[in-house]
């Protein structure tokens, strides 16, 4: 099956392991979830930004209910850095209208539970007969280890994953030190990168500083 920016960041952004989010309390999650649901109303002719400049092009509903709440919370922001923190905070409601898809597709299998025996907790799984989610990382590693040039998606798709800091945490050390100039030359190959990918990464920056 097909899977949209938010869907595969959304993947990206869960621990294999414990189906928790990624990096740092989840900020990585929120920010990138944010800049993928900016690209796909970018590509679907919704909007046009760069780093200093948000137009709305037309209001019209996608048909996506995570896209068309995006372009219902952007609203009247004059920027795409005012969109983006609009859109990653949690009020935007934009990542339980993901999750809730990768769940009602059977590509994550919610698990509720208890830490320290108090806490409520949830975790999502990848079920074992769903290659999906596995896929979009195989993926990516693909586009970072390959010589050509990769299709525009998975551009946008590495772009975010480095701009809030997820390559580290998805692929080994020696691979990323060793494929350094691959990955700036995929990720500036888009001018979403160079416009959404780079403010998402100002941003992640500016919260990691401020705590």
């Amino acid at each position: 099956m097909s899977l949209s920016l938010p869907e595969e960041i959304a993947l990206l952004t869960l621990d294999e392991e414990t189906g928790r989010p990624l990096g740092r309390q989840g900020l990585a999650a929120g920010l990138a979830l944010a800049g993928a649901a900016m690209m796909e109303l970018a590509l679907a002719g919704r909007l046009d930004t760069d780093r200093d400049r948000l137009e709305i092009l037309s209001r019209e509903a996608t048909g996506d209910a995570v896209l068309d709440r995006a372009l219902a919370e952007i609203g009247e922001a004059r920027d795409s850095r005012g969109a983006l923190m609009l859109l990653a905070r949690e009020e935007a409601g934009l990542r339980p209208l993901v999750m809730h898809r990768l769940l009602e597709t059977g590509l994550l299998r919610e698990e509720r539970g208890r830490v320290l025996l108090v806490f409520p907790a949830r975790r999502y799984v990848t079920p074992a007969e769903r290659p999906e989610p596995r896929a979009v990382r195989a993926r990516l590693r693909r586009i970072v280890e390959e010589e050509e040039i990769p299709e525009p998606r998975e551009a946008l798709l590495l772009g975010l994953a480095r701009a809030v800091a997820l390559l580290p945490v998805l692929l080994p050390e020696e691979l990323l030190a060793a494929r350094r100039e691959r990955i700036a030359l995929v990720a500036g190959l888009e001018a979403l990168n160079r416009s959404l990918a780079e403010t998402v990464a100002d941003l992640y920056a500016a919260r990691l500083r401020a705590g």
